[in-house]
């Protein structure tokens, strides 16, 4: 390991640190200062950590992977989210600034309700702790990532050395500490993301190579529209508009906005915000587009995309720089998660701890135990250490329980419990069953348009039934029947447009790659050890070991696991003994039969094999899921995505296997000739095979 990268990285920390520790001068032993810094705080330094804290490890490890699998198509995302965000902060920030200044409240979920502790806001605080608690994991997560591609260290460790800086930092000065750090890695992190960027646009040849290099590798990496979107082009927008107004749903985020002391702190907040995130958004879109031109062996973890730029295009000391950056931004961000977990429990679920400053910060120490488990947990579930879907789950989850009760509550309505209650239940299951059946994701709609959804339809149905003399928009009267028909039209003509630009100009995922034609496949299988050993099986016993990848010291990035090769070599260890062993063959051994069989999910291999008198018998069992016949010769009459399909398994391959071993025993012998076997000892290599494959057309005049 390089000793510059570790003294760099060692050295930035050390600033951060010191930052984040430097608020012990200035704080206060009050649960005030602790959860929103005595409301206090510079409109600079609370917007940049505001950036901070709402991109973070999304930023550089999810939205990276994002935009490495959708291409051009991911600027939607950043521009109209954005959008999303300028209205959040334009009203609801001055309605949540205001209420919380006004009653003293310190948590969202208090916001939502007339009073804190309240049967709403208790509710709303656990549902708000539920899915911080995801999101402060999906940062542990993050920071793990980053030192197992940086410094080659275990994901567990990482996370476990983050659950240490956020417990210091919330030590050191709450909010002021998570709000200090933020800012000093956020100028750090600019400054090292253009000379990244820089750089790596040298290495892809400038735009015009990197717009070349995408091409190349999927002519649908470089549309505007993304292919095969199930829902529609407008309500794939639309949701994400939803999902920047989500912002005003973070509590970590909203926390920040707590900290300011008047309507003019908040506005030029606004303005540093936007000024310092739409830069460092286009950066992040650039690195994420050369780490998808660079790195294109199969299986690649596109979430590694930034770690693994810097890696290979950064000398030591810049590979420092921004992994202490990332992993200051994720355990910077984990911690305000944290605190915003314990403002909940403390001012709403346990109101009477509320100005406990000791009991306060026991509680922030659970809270990041029970994060740091979630993202521990993640690594054996498939997916579950997936950053971005992560994120998305907890920033949409956060943003249908809160929004919609902002909304109303800013236009003036009161909800009752009952009326609250509803809102949130419909939102969270929503968010969780769209979650589960699994339609969104980058072809499907983020789970920010369900969960608003439903929230907002559900107010509609119970103002209408429980109060209809009402109006179910506040302060606003329903408008009447024509101008309902302007706002359709408005909103209408629009969605139609589009829907019909989708229609016309959108890619085909079938199309993206070549068509049916001659390919010629170049690949090569490596081998990586899953497990090895040697064990006595005794006669009709069977022995179960359990593997798993995660326990392999990976040889290279690809993760594209194809197959699983067992290797049990045995010999024979029957005795004989009795005077009529003398006789010709009477002392020979009966062959034992050895079988084994390996498992991974739906697959498995079983095989046998007997062992052969003196020295030493082997068999093998192989097991594939993928179709090796195309790696031979040429291929005719597939398309290129349907090799693909055949060939590339994604994490298929990941996760535990099984191997059983167990021994059948014949024994020889004749008269006054005894033989003993008791069971064989049996040697195993368990290797996974890991596909790397290139695809060439062979003659492109071919292609349909």
């Amino acid at each position: 390991m390089d000793i510059v990268l570790i003294l760099s990285f060692l050295f930035f920390m050390a600033i951060f640190a010191g930052v984040g520790m430097a608020s012990i001068l200035v704080k206060e032993d009050t649960t005030d200062d602790y959860l929103v810094a005595g409301r206090g705080m510079h409109p600079a330094l609370a917007a940049l950590s505001a950036v901070s804290t709402w991109n973070s490890g999304y930023m550089f490890i999810g939205f990276i992977g994002f935009t490495y699998m959708m291409g051009y198509s991911v600027i939607w995302l950043g521009a109209v989210s954005t959008v999303g965000q300028v209205v959040a902060w334009i009203w609801l920030y001055k309605f949540i600034q205001q209420e919380g200044e006004e009653r003293g409240v310190r948590s969202l979920s208090s916001l939502v309700a007339e009073k804190a502790g309240a049967p709403e806001a208790k509710l709303a605080a656990v549902l708000s702790v539920f899915f911080l608690c995801i999101y402060a994991a999906a940062q542990l997560t993050s920071g793990g990532k980053a030192l197992l591609v940086m410094m080659g260290w275990s994901e567990v460790v990482g996370i476990l050395i983050g659950f240490v800086l956020v417990v210091a930092y919330c030590y050191a000065g709450g909010i002021r500490a998570s709000i200090w750090t933020d800012a000093a890695q956020s100028c750090v992190m600019i400054v090292g993301s253009v000379i990244l960027c820089w750089v790596a646009l040298g290495e892809v040849g400038g735009f015009s190579g990197m717009h070349d290099g995408l091409e190349s590798q999927n002519p649908a990496l470089t549309n505007f529209l993304p292919p095969d979107l199930r829902f529609g082009f407008s309500m794939w927008m639309f949701a994400f508009l939803l999902g920047g107004l989500g912002v005003a749903g973070q509590p970590q985020v909203v926390s920040r906005v707590m900290t300011l002391g008047s309507d003019s702190d908040r506005k030029q907040a606004m303005i540093w915000f936007f000024v310092w995130q739409t830069p460092f958004i286009l950066l992040m879109v650039i690195a994420g587009f050369a780490s998808r031109v660079l790195f294109t062996e199969a299986g690649f973890d596109a979430e590694l995309g930034l770690p693994t730029l810097a890696m290979e295009t950064m000398p030591a000391f810049g590979i420092g720089m921004i992994l202490a950056s990332i992993f200051a931004a994720t355990m910077s961000t984990a911690d305000s998660q944290v605190l915003a977990c314990t403002a909940a429990i403390t001012d709403d679920i346990k109101p009477e701890w509320r100005d406990d400053h000791k009991t306060t910060k026991l509680v922030t120490i659970v809270v990041a135990a029970f994060a740091t488990l979630i993202s521990i947990g993640g690594l054996y579930i498939p997916g579950g250490d997936s950053v971005f879907a992560l994120v998305v789950l907890a920033v949409y989850g956060l943003g249908g329980i809160f929004v919609p009760l902002l909304i109303i509550r800013w236009m003036g309505y009161k909800p009752d419990t009952f009326h609250s209650l509803v809102m949130m239940g419909c939102a969270f299951s929503s968010v969780i069953l769209w979650s589960i059946l699994g339609l969104g994701g980058g072809d499907g709609i983020f789970p920010s348009l369900p969960g608003m959804g439903s929230a907002l339809i559900a107010h509609f149905v119970m103002n209408q039934i429980r109060s209809p003399d009402i109006s179910p928009l506040g302060r606003y009267s329903l408008p009447d029947g024509r101008t309902w028909g302007v706002v359709a039209m408005v909103i209408l003509v629009p969605f139609a447009a589009a829907e019909t630009v989708y229609l016309v100009s959108g890619p085909d995922s079938s199309d993206s790659m070549g068509g049916v034609a001659d390919y010629t496949v170049e690949s090569n299988l490596t081998f990586e050890q899953l497990g090895e050993g040697t064990e006595y099986i005794n006669d009709g016993e069977a022995l179960e070991i359990d593997l798993h990848t995660d326990a392999i010291s990976w040889s290279g990035e690809n993760r594209n696991v194809v197959a699983v090769l067992v290797t049990l070599t045995y010999s024979e260890d029957e005795t004989s003994g009795g005077p009529g062993c003398a006789a010709p063959g009477a002392s020979a051994p009966d062959p034992d039969t050895i079988t084994g069989t390996i498992t991974h999910d739906n697959e498995t291999g079983t095989a046998s094999g007997q062992n052969q008198g003196q020295g030493e018998s082997s068999h093998e069992i192989l097991v594939e899921w993928y179709n090796s016949s195309l790696l031979n010769g040429t291929v005719s009459g597939l398309s290129e995505s349907e090799i693909v399909s055949q060939l590339d398994a994604g994490e298929a391959g990941l996760g535990a296997y099984m191997l059983n071993l167990n021994v059948d025993v014949q024994e020889g012998g004749g008269f006054a000739c005894n033989h003993n076997d008791e069971g064989e000892e049996i040697s195993y290599i368990v290797e996974i095979l890991v596909l790397d494959y290139t695809i060439n057309v062979v003659n492109n005049s071919n292609n349909q």
